[in-house]
């Protein structure tokens, strides 16, 4: 059996303010109303059995509404609270699974264009897994990129692993012929990778070990969730520095598949259509004089005029703009608006949450109105507030409504009022979406003024 293990970690910060934590990028809808998960999914379900997901919790329920869209059952997840990199993750899969599963280990924000390649490239790679090999993928350079690691190979043999070199000797790997880009996917049977594991790091072969017998009696078939303690007791590295570097029994399979890691605006821009002038292609931009600029926006019209090699990335409620080639100082950027403690690096205008969605319409001193959208079968937590009173609108559905211990359905045109410290819940009972205005009212309106007394989600 091959097995998909789907690496959903990291917060995508270089794409900000498109990715942000609760939305990174491989949940982003950029290519034809498919996300980087969804295209990592679709390509890879012809090859392998079936899908398991690594996943942190704030993220599984974007994984499983993007399965939901295509269809797709036969889903594992594992929930991690925290990150501790690549190499934790893959082992607590290793474990999950049988011994002699193949995994075909891939980042779900990967973009992978020539499909006819890569089915050549990944049979080879499970050739290789079947003779106990831990296989890499290295990516055949077309250019030198500072931006990843290397591979230095003798045919399928590697030699040696080396770090993000600069310019001058990332154009000698280049010039080389056998340096590959690290692509950061692997195929190896589960059981071989945990022998080398606990060979070259028997701490974070324990460690896992623990975490995931710790959680044997507390999960199902479909979803692992590990503790917050557990995770923390793990060893954070990656795979290569773990196991990859120090195995005999690693090989690498060249790989000239069209292959993106879209790390940057710069590199996202290379994927969009252009007009004649080099600009994005969009209805929704007007370009006079202007050449070789990266547009992304999702509504408003963006007009240039006598400027050339921008990024202009537009959001409902943030606005990039910088030159191409500076796009890895966004980090700063958002590093920047932690420290300030702003939520415009974690949270979009509209946020995805287990139930469904909310959109924050206005949000000012002393009140906030959001527009609510919840899912048939599902229902917020049981909850109240301190400092805020809140009047609900239905607009569509019919909204099962709980405020103390009266239980009311509430339907289009009719409204229902929450007094501050009133204990209440909102559900959807029906067949259809509940959507609803909300207006909070009160001293204080941050999504922290809440407190849970029961929550279907944990």
């Amino acid at each position: 059996m091959m097995i998909n293990v789907v690496l959903c970690g990291g917060n995508g910060t270089r794409l900000w303010p498109v990715s942000r934590t609760l939305m990174p990028k491989q949940f982003v809808k950029f290519f034809d109303d498919r996300s980087l998960f969804q295209l990592t999914i679709e390509r890879n379900q012809e090859l392998c059995d079936k899908q398991f997901i690594v996943s942190n919790t704030e993220q599984y329920f974007l994984a499983v509404d993007q399965l939901e869209e295509l269809h797709k059952s036969n889903n594992s997840f594992l929930l991690e609270p925290i990150g501790r990199n690549t190499a934790p993750a893959i082992t607590l899969a290793c474990f999950a699974l049988n011994a002699e599963d193949i995994l075909l280990v891939s980042p779900s924000d990967h973009l992978i264009k020539d499909k006819e390649a890569y089915k050549k490239v990944l049979m080879r790679a499970k050739e290789l897994a079947e003779e106990d090999c831990l296989v890499t993928f290295g990516i055949e350079p077309t250019f030198a990129e500072t931006g990843f690691g290397y591979i230095e190979a003798d045919g399928e043999d590697v030699k040696a692993f080396h770090e993000k070199p600069d310019q001058k000797t990332a154009q000698e790997y280049v010039d080389a012929g056998n340096y590959y880009w690290n692509s950061g996917m692997f195929c190896f049977k589960a059981g071989i990778f945990l022998e080398e594991l606990q060979k070259y790091a028997p701490e974070i072969y324990e460690a896992s070990k623990n975490a995931y017998v710790l959680t044997q009696n507390k999960h199902n078939s479909d979803m692992i969730r590990i503790s917050h303690e557990a995770m923390a007791a793990i060893p954070e590295e990656s795979i290569d520095y773990a196991v990859m570097e120090k195995s005999s029994k690693v090989k690498v399979v060249a790989a000239d598949i069209g292959w993106s890691d879209v790390g940057s605006f710069d590199a996202l821009a290379q994927e969009f259509e252009k007009d004649v002038n080099g600009n994005t292609k969009t209805e929704n931009l007007i370009a006079i004089n202007a050449k070789d600029n990266f547009v992304y926006t999702s509504e408003r019209m963006v007009a240039l005029a006598d400027v050339d090699e921008l990024i202009v990335v537009d959001t409902p409620d943030a606005l990039l703009i910088t030159k191409k080639g500076n796009s890895q100082k966004i980090k700063t950027i958002v590093k920047e608006l932690k420290e300030t403690g702003s939520e415009l690096h974690n949270i979009h205008q509209t946020a995805h949450r287990p139930w469904g969605t909310y959109t924050v319409l206005e949000d000012t001193e002393g009140y906030k109105i959001k527009r609510l959208v919840v899912k048939p079968g599902r229902r917020l937590s049981l909850q109240k507030h301190y400092h805020r009173s809140e009047h609900w609108i239905v607009v569509s559905g019919t909204a099962t409504v709980t405020v103390g211990d009266e239980v009311k359905t509430v339907r289009p045109n009719e409204s229902t009022y929450i007094k501050m410290g009133e204990v209440h819940r909102l559900a959807n009972e029906g067949k259809i979406d509940v959507v609803l205005i909300e207006a909070q009212v009160g001293e204080y309106t941050g999504e922290d003024d809440i407190v849970r007394l029961e929550d279907d989600y944990q």
